[in-house]
């Protein structure tokens, strides 16, 4: 029996229950969870070979909408037992904020699973699942995919509005979709008003709350009382006023809060639920009609698989736990004030998409890397060099929040010295344990065919972990040690800390005979695309749908959504002339002699993809 390498990766930790290895050490994807038979399990690199079978090139986006749909009823199966287990008397229907993934395919397959229903405890549970958009865009894609979506699902309206803004989701209402325009700004109110008067149509309406609960981390900035939107409490309440004396206090029946996405434990989710239950109580008490909290973002995934809730990389609970969380801390606020209990709406994005995206690309080349010349006493004195005594450091930071106070010259140069050593104790002590780690280790630098900006940008922007493996020959043991270079001329294209706080990445040796070595990016289904840019104008990555094939063992289906933008495009997106370009280089050719003028024909005609062509 073959030894199993997929533990140096964790795959039992972040990949349960739709990633394992198989018994030929390959990556196998498990589209129905824990309910996937053995027959019924893909085997990624059958997929992706299937894909550059029929001329796709890497780097594939390899989506898989069974997983996208088992994602979503496992959402929905979480609260449904939360309601019945808890007694709550309402419903749960969430949204989808299209700004996690606006691909067309997606949220298409979202919205046509959110009509879906399951038959739960002997009644039907209908999803409704809807949208949420934050900008006039994301709002006309929303509108259309909702046409064809449930009468009751919600779109929610949430960002900084404008007239048009507002204008747009009044329409949508009267084309009946289920539109409720969150107001987050207290100004808003008045162009909502104006709006409304000029079209003569009602609108529904949702508050946003700023809450007092915090979420810490990097994705907490937007929770607490500076958070950058919604109302404090008070504000809260003058809208609800200001509706009031304008005869349209009977318009408001949503509350919102979001505290921010990966919410570490369901601890902190409770706390901002009871607060936020709170200010819908108390609105059901000024005589708005309410219906529906809105609990926003933040039910998060783990992505180093240790289920630790203790850095952005992870969370410290699941589907069913998050759901009781929140079922239990509402209905317990609004029992407390004599309130029913309202139906609860999630914003849930990370959670579903991530999973069912991934990213694939092929290693072109390993070179080794050569040692750090620099030895550990010349760390350490340089390191004793900028911390210096212990107590003069102490007294040094002392002394910068005291010149706060006197004079805030002093006080800034205070603090961008203190900022200033801090950084570089930081990179001298990861390079001192880049060198422990891989002392008496040759590592190696695997140049892979990707754009870390293009396709995994917040790795770096936030250094955000994602699980990266390779998705093969996994029953052999990976002699080697290395980190991932990107083909963009940047230093910063490179992928070097990987979860478990590892600088290297297990990896196997290159085959002599050339055959293909594919590395996988998981849980990469959430933000990537849209916020991957044209760094170097490196065209984006082809995009694979993968379907299971009913009754078949391991079957399944490939089909290409789009090819990756060509060489032309990107040119446009930047205001070049493709065609300009083209003409312009063949005639400085042709002026120049046959010679010159056959080799730019010959080179630029054997390239035509570059230019769209298949």
């Amino acid at each position: 029996m073959s030894t199993n390498y997929g533990y140096l990766y964790n795959i039992e930790g972040w990949g349960d229950p739709y990633f394992a290895v198989n018994s030929s050490g390959n990556i196998s994807v498990k589209t129905n969870g824990v309910e996937t038979t053995s027959e019924q399990e893909i085997d990624l690199l059958a997929a992706v070979k299937a894909a550059t079978a029929k001329n796709l090139q890497f780097p594939l986006i390899l989506r898989f909408p069974d997983v996208l749909k088992h994602r979503l009823d496992s959402l929905y199966t979480a609260f449904i037992n939360a309601i019945q287990y808890t007694g709550y008397n309402s419903h749960y229907q969430g949204v989808f904020p299209v700004k996690v993934n606006q691909n067309k395919d997606v949220v298409d397959n979202l919205v046509n699973f959110g009509k879906g229903h399951v038959v739960k405890f002997g009644e039907d549970h209908y999803y409704n699942f809807g949208l949420e958009a934050g900008s006039k865009p994301e709002l006309l894609l929303a509108m259309h995919s909702l046409i064809n979506g449930s009468p009751e699902a919600y779109l929610v309206c949430n960002g900084y509005k404008d007239m048009d803004y507002i204008s747009l989701a009044l329409v949508a209402r009267t084309i009946k979709l289920n539109t409720i325009i969150v107001l987050e700004l207290e100004d808003e109110v008045d162009t909502v008003v104006a709006a409304s008067k000029k079209l003569n149509i009602r609108p529904v309406l949702g508050i946003r709350a700023r809450l007092l609960t915090t979420n810490p981390g990097h994705f907490g900035s937007t929770s607490g009382k500076h958070g950058k939107f919604g109302l404090l409490e008070a504000q809260i309440y003058a809208v609800a006023k200001k509706l009031e004396q304008l005869g349209m206090l009977d318009c408001l029946k949503l509350l919102h809060f979001h505290i921010g996405s990966q919410i570490p434990t369901t601890s902190i989710l409770s706390s901002a639920v009871r607060e936020a239950s709170g200010y819908y109580c108390n609105l059901v008490k000024m005589g708005a009609p309410m219906g529906t909290l809105d609990i926003g973002g933040g039910l998060g995934i783990d992505y180093d698989g240790t289920r630790s809730g203790s850095s952005d990389m992870s969370v410290a609970y699941g589907f069913e736990e998050y759901a009781s969380a929140v079922v239990q801390a509402a209905k317990l606020v609004c029992n407390q004030n004599g309130v029913q209990h309202p139906v609860l709406c999630s914003e849930s994005g990370r959670a579903l998409a991530s999973h069912h995206s991934i990213l694939i690309y092929d290693a072109l080349s390993v070179v080794e890397d050569p040692s750090d010349s620099v030895s550990s006493d010349e760390l350490i004195s340089r390191l004793d060099e900028l911390v210096g005594n212990p107590t003069k450091l102490h007294a040094n930071l002392k002394s910068a929040v005291r010149s706060r106070d006197s004079n805030n010259n002093t006080s800034r140069a205070h603090a961008d010295q203190l900022k200033k050593h801090g950084v570089e104790i930081f990179k001298l002590s990861r390079r001192l344990a880049k060198q422990l780690e891989a002392a008496g280790e040759t590592t190696y630098s695997y140049h892979a065919n990707l754009s870390v900006f293009s396709l995994t940008p917040d790795f770096w922007g936030i250094k955000q972990l994602f699980p990266i493996l390779p998705i093969h020959r996994l029953n052999e043991q990976p002699t080697q040690k290395g980190t991932l270079i990107d083909l963009t001329c940047d230093s910063d294209g490179k992928i070097d800390q990987f979860i478990g706080e590892a600088l290297t990445l297990p990896l196997h040796a290159l085959e002599q005979s050339g055959g293909g070595y594919y590395i996988g990016t998981f849980l990469a289904g959430a933000y990537q695309e849209p916020l991957g840019c044209k760094h170097n104008l490196f065209g984006g990555p082809t995009l694979v749908r993968v379907d299971s094939t009913a009754g078949s063992s391991g079957g399944f289906t490939v089909e290409l959504l789009a090819t990756g933008p060509s060489a032309a495009d990107q040119l446009k997106a930047m205001h070049h002339d493709p065609d300009e370009i083209m003409n312009d280089i063949a005639k400085q050719g042709a002026e120049a002699d046959d010679w010159t003028e056959n080799i730019v024909k010959k080179v630029l005609g054997d390239m035509p993809y570059l230019f769209g062509a298949a």
